[in-house]
C-alpha cells in the first residue's frame, strides 16, 4: 500500500496568484489501458494509445495509474507525464471533421474533461482532483500513433494546427479520483505561457529564441522539456554568435 503523501502546500509563486479566477471543471471520464500490438503499414506497432472508461475510484500515483501504460517509456509515461489529459470542449469540433462521435479516450488521454483548454491551461497550473494534486508540466505532442488508432494520418498535424493537444499532469499529491469529479484550479500561473502557447513554441516558433527563454522560465515544466529546449536555445545562441 502506498504511504500517505505529504499534505499540499502553495508555493512562493502560488500564494501570490488570486483564486478567485481560478475556475472550475469537471472530470467526464477515467481511461486507463496496457500496450497492445497495432499494424502500421508494414509494421507491428506496440502503444498504449487505446484507453478505455473505468468505473469506480482510481488511485493517482506519482507514476501514473493503475493498469495504465505505454508502449514508448522514452517518449511517454514517467512522474512529468504521470497522466494525460485531453478537454471535450474540443469535442464538437472533431465530431465535424470525423463524421462520428468523439468518445472518452480518443486521443489516448486518461483524463477526460470538461471546463478547461489549452488557451487558459498555464505550465505550472496547479489542480485538486478528488482527494489529488496535480501540476501541468507540458503540452501533449501527438505522434503517428494518435494516427493510427483513428486510421487518420494527417491527424497529428490537424491537431497541432487546431491548438488542441491535451497537456499532461504530475501527481503532487496522490489520491483517488473517480468520474464526476469536481476539477478545481488552485494555483494559476499567469506569467506562465499557457499549454497553447508552449505547444506553438515547440512546433512552429523552434528558433524564436524569446519564446523559448520564457517557456524555459516556466516553473513547473518537465525535465524532458527543459533539457530539449535547452540544447536547441544553446545552438541557436551558437549559430547566431557566428553570424
Amino acid at each position: 500500500m502506498a504511504s500517505n503523501p505529504m499534505p499540499y502546500h502553495a508555493t512562493e509563486k502560488g500564494e501570490r496568484v488570486s483564486n478567485a479566477s481560478c475556475g472550475e471543471g469537471v472530470l467526464l471520464s477515467v481511461n486507463v489501458g496496457m500496450p497492445t500490438e497495432w499494424r502500421y503499414g508494414s509494421k507491428t506497432v506496440k502503444s498504449g494509445v487505446l484507453k478505455l472508461p473505468v468505473q469506480g475510484p482510481v488511485r493517482a500515483l506519482r507514476g501514473g495509474l493503475p493498469g495504465d501504460g505505454q508502449g514508448d517509456r522514452v517518449h511517454h509515461g514517467g512522474p512529468d507525464k504521470a497522466v494525460c489529459v485531453y478537454s471535450h470542449d474540443h469535442g464538437g469540433y472533431w465530431e465535424s471533421r470525423w463524421g462520428k462521435p468523439c468518445e472518452y479516450g480518443a486521443f489516448g488521454e486518461n483524463f477526460s474533461i470538461a471546463g478547461f483548454v489549452e488557451t487558459d491551461v498555464h505550465i505550472g497550473d496547479i489542480f485538486r482532483i478528488g482527494t489529488a494534486v496535480f501540476q501541468v508540466t507540458q503540452p501533449r505532442m501527438p505522434c503517428y500513433k494518435l494516427g493510427m488508432r483513428h486510421n487518420r494520418p494527417k491527424l497529428p498535424d490537424e491537431v497541432l494546427k487546431s491548438g488542441y493537444t491535451g497537456w499532461y499532469f504530475r501527481v503532487l499529491e496522490e489520491g483517488e479520483v473517480r468520474t464526476g469529479d469536481r476539477i478545481e484550479r488552485i494555483e494559476k500561473r499567469n506569467r506562465n505561457p499557457t499549454v497553447a502557447e508552449a505547444a506553438e513554441i515547440d512546433a512552429f516558433r523552434r528558433r524564436d529564441r524569446d519564446a523559448l527563454r520564457r517557456l524555459l522560465d516556466a516553473d513547473g515544466l518537465s525535465a524532458d522539456w527543459k533539457a530539449a529546449l535547452s540544447e536547441r536555445l544553446a545552438r541557436l545562441e551558437e549559430e547566431s554568435g557566428h553570424e
